[in-house]
């Protein structure tokens, strides 16, 4: 009896000592904290002009407008036809001094040569399709393309003598 005491005795004083001894690992705590960035690793982003501010006086745009002369006195006959074509036909989606549905005319000049801005107005469809300069702006306005409002060159020409009054 006192060997079995024993050998019990033993055998419960092993299991502690092999249960007892060991730690637990700390769980890491969920926490809302941003941890510190130590080395920043992307490319700083380089402002990139939206294309209804860049200035491109060179391209000519697609369509059947290949040169325009503006001669330096503006024609007051031809702003008229132009400001009346452009309240009917165009402030739908255009506003002359805001950004609207499409972009706004005042300072168009500055910006873009004559002839664009007439293929612009006759021949929007392929404009989008083939100018990069179109294509930006497609993007920019939210994917919204102008209409062709079916113009002649005569109307086109005066509505650009109108823009030529927006300052």
């Amino acid at each position: 009896m006192k060997a079995t005491l024993k050998l019990i005795s033993v055998l419960f004083i092993t299991l502690l000592i092999s249960c007892g001894g060991k730690e637990e690992k700390k769980k890491e705590k969920f926490s809302y904290q941003k941890k510190a960035i130590t080395e920043q690793t992307t490319t700083p982003k380089t402002e990139e002009t939206p294309a209804s501010k860049k200035v491109d006086l060179e391209n000519k745009g697609v369509g059947p407008i290949k040169s325009v002369d503006l001669s330096a006195a503006v024609n007051q006959e031809m702003v008229a036809h132009g400001a009346d074509v452009y309240k009917k036909m165009c402030t739908a989606c255009h506003r002359t001094d805001r950004k609207f549905v499409g972009p706004a005319p005042t300072g168009i000049l500055k910006r873009r040569s004559p002839e664009w801005v007439m293929n612009m107005i006759l021949n929007p469809e392929q404009m989008v399709k083939e100018d990069p300069l179109a294509k930006e702006l497609l993007i920019e306005f939210n994917g919204s393309p102008m209409v062709n409002q079916g113009l002649t060159e005569e109307d086109a020409r005066a509505v650009l003598e109108y823009f030529r009054t927006l300052k």
